[in-house]
């Protein structure tokens, strides 16, 4: 890749040093990941703001409410690290926008962009996921959530758990089993339903945060349009994997990290023990110049990815480690900070809204918060076998009571 900045480039990194003088002042608080609640009113503003300008759903073409810009994969770096170093939020980042935008974008047909595209990015249609259930995680084609078809709708009765968002959102992209007598890979679908729908049940599971940011979810006879499912019934397993594929770069994502580092440097240099700050402390300053060279490889690196995916071309091994390594760096980053800060966090009280002005909360509520997605989008033991066995190529383990 040729990260040479172009003419365009650099008035692209003017522009965005005019855009955080003059408008800086109105980005939501960054950090506290315990709390996850609906966007209000300043991050909805913020988010049409930079819908505006370009800087969110810059390449979500015009036509279903983005800015309509080519992609650019130094573009988005460019943007993501002028972000980071002003600490600013870079709006929405949920499971909608950066899960299920991309895989309408990819397989959904036009009513279906058109109708939900616009308002996802712009924060006022909230997305959930159903897909883990109490006896398929691992193994989520194992799915026992399943429907029938009657009168023109998909009726649909089973049970969701681990479902992040549920209690709050509009709509959910489910994989339910639609095709009884066909191999359980090839009977799923992927269908889209309001969580208004009578029949849908959601239950809170509070977390070690003090939030319920997880659900349980309970259908019993819920009727679905039949025209809400995507690329067809029982494609739910092609399309379930394009959405996995951009879960993996959300849970991993490099901008993330990277605004980390640049907040976990800011903290060591504020900290001093005995008059000196940790930064300028040998075992400190070491332990965080690994984690942001392990950082900055991640960004990297997923811009290697991004420049193959606009060539069109397969990512293979590269996509699947994103979502290991970055959420486990991530946790290793916290993990340095609430180090740092002794205990000034200890006494962790949740609340609903924790951002930078809550600093020790917000590293606290971030740090036990990054310990559960290390599981969440598939554990780590599961990633590292989806590594050898599908990115490179070792032989599968053996199964328990098979020969």
């Amino acid at each position: 890749m040729d990260l040479t900045l172009s003419d365009r480039h650099r008035a692209l990194q003017a522009g965005l040093r005019d855009f955080i003088a003059r408008h800086g002042h109105r980005s939501p608080p960054v950090g506290g990941g315990g709390g996850r609640v609906r966007p209000d009113r300043r991050v909805l503003d913020w988010q049409a703001l930079l819908i505006e300008h370009g800087l969110a759903a810059r390449a979500v073409p015009r036509q279903y409410g983005g800015y309509g810009a080519d992609p650019d994969v130094l573009d988005a770096a460019i943007i993501t690290e002028a972000f980071n170093r002003a600490g600013l939020s870079p709006g929405i980042q949920g499971q909608g926008i950066r899960m299920l935008v991309p895989t309408l974008l990819e397989v959904g047909t036009e009513a279906q962009r058109r109708r939900w595209i616009g308002p996802t990015i712009r924060g006022e249609t909230i997305w959930c996921q159903g897909y883990s259930e109490p006896e398929s995680g691992s193994d989520l084609a194992s799915l026992r959530t399943h429907a029938r078809v009657e009168d023109g709708h998909f009726v649909i009765n089973g049970q969701k758990i681990w479902t992040s968002s549920a209690h709050y959102a509009d709509m959910m992209f489910l994989l339910c089993r639609t095709e009884p007598e066909a191999p359980k890979h090839e009977g799923i679908s992927y269908i889209l339903l309001s969580m208004d729908t009578p029949g849908i049940e959601v239950r809170p599971l509070p977390t070690m945060t003090g939030h319920a940011t997880f659900n349980e979810v309970f259908f019993t006879e819920a009727r679905v349009p039949v025209e809400n499912v995507v690329l067809g019934r029982g494609k739910g397993w092609q399309v379930a994997n394009v959405t996995l594929k951009h879960e993996r770069m959300l849970l991993g994502d490099a901008s993330k990290l990277m605004h980390r580092v640049h907040r976990l440097r800011a903290l060591l240099e504020r900290v001093e023990v005995d008059g000196v700050a940790l930064i300028r402390r040998p075992q400190w300053r070491e332990r965080f110049l690994r984690l942001q060279g392990e950082a900055l490889a991640m960004k990297y690196h997923q811009m290697r990815l991004l420049g193959e995916a606009a060539k069109g071309e397969e990512p293979g091994l590269g996509v699947l480690i994103v979502k290991y390594v970055g959420t486990v760096l991530a946790w290793k980053l916290t993990a340095l900070a609430v180090d740092a800060l002794g205990d000034a966090g200890l006494p962790y009280e949740p609340h609903d809204d924790v951002g930078e002005d809550d600093e020790a909360t917000g590293w606290y509520a971030d740090h036990m918060y990054d310990l559960g997605l290390i599981i969440g989008g598939g554990s780590s033991n599961i990633q590292k076998n989806i590594i050898a066995e599908r990115g490179l190529g070792m032989p599968r383990e053996p199964r328990v009571g098979t020969s």
